[in-house]
């Protein structure tokens, strides 16, 4: 197959692969989360609810779809479980995006030469 044929499987496997993380993201709760541990340091769940209204149920449950998706990761530190960031997916995700809008961009661009034409 031409790299050309091959660019839309590629593109398909790449947003099948990112769609979880867009499903995991689609939660605000989640997105809060996520942009809580991106600030660097792993935290626990008594962290993570400390200031919230939130449960602690409720935010193991977020953190396993968090998990599920690849964006985070637990770490046992003797009993302590802490959930850190994991960046590599939303990167991905981000990568698939871009994807997306180059192709609008292109596709701007065509409509605009012919209307200008």
């Amino acid at each position: 197959m031409s790299p050309r044929t091959d660019r839309p499987v590629s593109r398909r496997r790449a947003l099948d692969r990112s769609a979880p993380v867009f499903a995991a993201l689609g939660d605000a709760t989640r997105l809060r989360m996520v942009a809580t541990l991106s600030s660097g340091s792993a935290q626990s769940i008594a962290q993570l609810t400390a200031g919230t209204a939130i449960t602690r149920q409720a935010v193991t449950k977020h953190l396993h779809v968090l998990a599920a998706a690849g964006l985070v990761r637990d770490l046992r530190r003797g009993r302590e479980r802490l959930w850190a960031f994991e960046p590599a997916r939303l990167g991905e995700a981000r990568q698939a995006l871009e994807a997306i809008g180059a192709d609008w961009d292109r596709a701007l661009q065509r409509l605009k030469r012919f209307v200008e034409s």
